[in-house]
């Protein structure tokens, strides 16, 4: 038997390995959803601390509770920091992080140390699965020559594939199971074999022509909704401009049954994918003389929109007899988006900046996030603040950045002397609230 025939024979008889390698957001699903698909899972990660908390059964990504963590461990699941272990695996998929740099550049070191962390571990009959989101070609231009360095005949004895994420954090309708899944093989038997390792697992795949396809099919999505989002965005702008509520446009617009699809304004772009992923491929078209204009547009409005809800504050509090300098600001919501706890490119972070920059107290309140972060841009030091009669009623103005469901909106609208809304919590006409 040929090492591809053996290879998806051990995936259709659930003897094979599967090794996820970067336990965040998008492989910690994916390995619960491996296990409960009959596999033995293994997990790779550089954080000691995250690996320490899997192996003891715990979790430290709200919506995944520790419950099917242990559960996982009872059935086989194990962390390690070792990457030599990724010789155990028949199947090493990769899910780390691609961010942007300074420079707003795409940052690979994660991806590329991966594979170099795993490459004197390879072995005949393994296929590698690239996840994580990036530009097109990077399979093939960093994965496939790091690979075939050590010997390995990609196609024959050894299988590429790159199948992006379409993760939903903290959705109840969708997960790794039910998410049609994308899938591009560097070759014909590439495809065949993972199409073969995704298939035990994933309801619905969506087989394409080549890797570089499965990358633009990822980044098109995400271009797709930023772009529209910046539409709106902007909409949002000349709406409030001419004392159009926008909300009652998106609604009236949404009532057509073909052709429109509703996309909603807010405070700026967050998350991992939406403000980082178009640029992805803005990068990559400069290799070719090509400007992506649109995307460029969409990401330059989207950026902006922090200032404008800034400058709502500022008015709202000029209708109030006060001043920004030295008003005690409460932001609603450090998550990027409701009912989770990512906060990565939240652009409440950036709201409190530029509230601290022109003289504002800010305090923040989040269930979700009891401590912010210090990252890369902002260190601000702050824990979250519980919601009480008496902190609201002593902040100048509460900021809704996040409309998390727990938070009781009847309660901060009794109690807070003002309140200006980025996400339509309080819809229609109210003289202590503003839209943003």
């Amino acid at each position: 038997m040929s090492i591809q025939k053996s290879l998806i024979q051990r995936f259709v008889s659930r003897q094979a390995v599967i090794a996820i390698v970067g336990l965040g957001y998008v492989g910690l699903p994916l390995m619960l959803r491996f296990q409960a698909a009959g596999f033995r899972v293994l997990g790779i990660d550089i954080d000691p601390s995250k690996v320490e908390k899997l192996n003891n059964g715990k979790s430290y990504i709200e919506h995944i509770p520790a419950e099917k963590i242990a559960a996982a461990r009872q059935l086989g699941f194990e962390a390690t920091i070792d990457f030599s272990r990724g010789v155990e695996a028949d199947a090493l998929i990769i899910c780390v992080p691609t961010p942007l740099n300074k420079n707003r550049e795409p940052d690979l070191s994660y991806v590329t140390g991966t594979v170099e962390a795993l490459a004197p571990h390879l072995r005949l009959g393994q296929v590698l699965s690239l996840e994580s989101t990036t530009y097109p070609g990077t399979t093939e231009e960093e994965l496939l020559p790091r690979v075939e360095k050590t010997g390995l005949k990609v196609g024959e004895d050894f299988f590429l594939v790159y199948s992006p994420e379409r993760e939903d954090p903290g959705s109840k309708d969708f997960n790794p199971g039910n998410i049609p899944k994308v899938i591009g093989g560097h070759t014909a038997a590439c495809l065949e074999v993972g199409t073969a390792l995704y298939a035990v697992a994933i309801d619905q795949l969506v087989p394409v022509s080549s890797t570089k396809a499965a990358e633009m099919t990822k980044l098109l999505e995400n271009i797709h909704r930023a772009v529209n989002i910046g539409l709106v965005n902007e909409l949002k702008i000349v709406c409030d401009r001419m004392g159009i509520d926008i909300y009652e446009v998106i609604r009236a617009a949404a009532t057509k049954p073909f052709g429109f699809v509703a996309y909603y304004p807010g405070p700026g772009l967050g998350g991992h994918c939406i403000p980082i992923d178009p640029f992805y491929l803005t990068s990559k078209a400069r290799e070719y003389d090509i400007s992506t204009r649109f995307i460029e547009l969409a990401g330059e409005v989207n950026t902006a929109m922090p200032y404008f809800v800034v400058q709502r504050v500022m008015d709202a509090l000029n209708e109030h007899g006060k001043a920004l300098k030295g008003a005690q600001i409460l932001v609603l919501g450090a998550a990027y988006k409701k009912n989770v706890d990512d906060d990565r490119e939240s652009p409440s972070y950036k709201l409190m900046d530029l509230l601290m920059e022109k003289g504002a107290a800010v305090s923040y309140s989040d269930p979700h996030i009891p401590a912010l972060r210090a990252g890369r841009k902002y260190d601000f030091g702050l824990t979250s603040t519980p919601l009480t009669q008496q902190t609201l009623a002593a902040a100048d103005c509460v900021l809704i950045a996040t409309d998390h469901d727990a938070f009781d909106y009847p309660f901060i609208l009794a109690h807070a002397p003002l309140i200006v809304d980025t996400r339509n919590v309080y819809p229609g006409p109210s003289p202590r609230v503003f839209p943003a």
